[in-house]
């Protein structure tokens, strides 16, 4: 059963953060309890979830780092069920630090151990960039969601971030695969959106989850509030494509589970 889930596109601006909060949120939300995992430098999910990632608190990088263990740096958030490992912004000198440690692409899959079954599920938000913190994220999860934009530039880079899953497959986590794609800021007025949706349909050979996440001005206030769409606006077009998308995850982890 798929209960690690990377949220990982190499691209930035394709909505890979709010795809992370709110699938986690929505899931919560569901009844699961659910650990979201930033291991982004930019903190945009600890900020997007209500809590600081300038104070002195111990954070993902303290973690990988070994100055604490993971139940040391769990947070609550405001959502009932989902609790947090929140990023710092001294993550950024994390790869500097950690090149010469030993089997350093395993150290967040380690760190783990000790507390992942106590989650549902677990979601982790990337950096934008195939990095050792991507490849920390993509050694501990069971399957990888890739959010794609529905913009002109949508399948730039995802053939290197195709290659770097199987690499990272045959390698170093050979459970590893690509749970799905989620169309992102999907705008139905438009025809470039509903292009882009085929043209992926048609080039990449991967499942295409049927929820769609709108393009909505409340999805998009809610990070400067500290809060997931679901909490924000909970009857907006946004809440309810990630409850959709929620639904459609939590389904296919229990169908893979059956296998």
């Amino acid at each position: 059963m798929d209960r690690i889930f990377a949220i990982a596109n190499q691209k930035g601006g394709v909505g890979k953060t709010t795809t992370a909060i709110n699938l986690a949120a929505a899931m919560a939300e569901a009844g699961k309890k659910v650990l979201a995992i930033d291991i982004d430098p930019q903190g945009n999910m600890t900020s997007g979830l209500g809590v600081s990632k300038n104070d002195d608190k111990n954070s993902v990088y303290e973690l990988l780092i070994g100055d604490c263990e993971a139940n040391e740096c769990i947070v609550s958030t405001q959502c009932k069920r989902l609790d947090l490992i929140p990023a710092h912004v001294n993550l950024a000198g994390a790869e500097i630090e950690l090149i010469d440690v030993d089997r350093r692409e395993f150290l967040l899959r380690s760190k783990l151990s000790k507390v992942r079954d106590k989650y549902d599920y677990i979601i982790i938000d990337c950096p934008p960039a195939l990095s050792l913190l991507t490849l920390n994220a993509m050694t501990t999860a069971d399957a990888v969601i890739v959010p794609i934009q529905c913009e002109f530039y949508a399948l730039e880079g995802l053939s290197q971030l195709m290659y770097t899953i199987d690499l990272v497959c045959e390698r170093l986590n050979k459970d590893l695969h690509v749970a799905g794609v989620v169309f992102t800021m999907y705008d139905a007025r438009t025809n470039l959106s509903y292009q882009v949706v085929e043209s992926v349909k048609n080039t990449l050979n991967q499942y295409i989850f049927k929820s769609v996440i709108p393009r909505n001005v409340r999805l998009a206030e809610a990070p400067s509030h500290g809060l997931p769409i679901n909490l924000y606006d909970d009857r907006s077009a946004g809440a309810e494509g990630y409850r959709r998308l929620a639904k459609e995850v939590i389904k296919i982890s229990k169908k893979d589970g059956e296998r």
